[in-house]
């Protein structure tokens, strides 16, 4: 049997040292996600922790360090594909980035633990858990701060509601207007009103930048005294 003739004790005692480090480090990461009820949780990062780590620890038995850096490029490719699985766009809320990022880094960790660097090992994952926990109260000030639109660069649309007819000559009127401002228009877009009798919308992008409210107000005041214009408005989303 190959077994017997390749079996080496050291090797394999090594071995389980480093499945064993990844496993409680990538359980000290989990825990914490369970505890927020993420997606991926206790379970999925610590056998993403231990996976990486078996390749990695595979490659070096077999071809030493540049194997183990082939397979750890591999490793970073691959859990990308996972992490995506976990990422969700709900209309302008992007959800799950967070938790792909820490599948990445349980990722890491069970590269280094796989690559018998067990201190970098426990260091990164002392700074993964103090990003999820630490940060997390600076976060919240962050999002209690009302939003400025004359200091945030966003996206910034104006709406036109009108009838088709018009929307040739009001889509003109539109960009015109707003270069007026200084305002640059990105893009114009027209669509079809759901359940309007002939009616369509008009939608100009901006350039991203920043705007004075009272500024754009006036433009859309305007824009809504012009004949065949039935509603404006515009609004404003942050960047992806």
């Amino acid at each position: 049997m190959r077994f017997l003739a390749t079996f080496q004790t050291t090797d394999f005692f090594d071995t389980l040292f480093s499945l064993g480090v990844a496993f409680v480090l990538g359980m000290l990461i989990g825990a914490e996600r369970q505890y927020r009820t993420r997606a991926a949780g206790l379970r999925t990062n610590v056998l993403v922790a231990v996976g990486a780590a078996a390749f990695v620890d595979l490659a070096m038995h077999l071809a030493g360090a540049d194997g183990a850096v082939r397979v750890i490029a591999y490793v970073v490719s691959g859990i990308g594909f996972l992490g995506a699985g976990v990422i969700m766009k709900e209309g302008m809320n992007v959800r799950g980035l967070n938790t792909a990022a820490t599948l990445w880094s349980s990722a890491a960790v069970g590269c280094c633990a796989g690559a018998d660097l067990a201190a970098q090992a426990v260091a990164l994952t002392v700074f993964v858990i103090a990003g999820n926990t630490l940060l997390r109260p600076l976060v919240n000030a962050i999002n209690r701060i009302p939003f400025d639109e004359r200091t945030s660069e966003a996206t910034y649309s104006v709406r036109l509601t009108a009838g088709s007819a018009a929307a040739d000559k009001l889509r003109d009127e539109l960009e015109e207007r707003l270069e007026q401002a200084d305002y640059p228009v990105a893009e114009v877009e027209v669509e079809a009103v759901e359940h309007g009798d002939d009616k369509v919308e008009i939608i100009a992008t901006l350039v991203s930048t920043s705007v004075e409210p009272d500024e754009l107000d006036a433009v859309v005041a305007d824009l809504e005294r012009r004949p065949g214009v039935d509603h404006a408005s515009w609004e404003t989303s942050t960047k992806d």
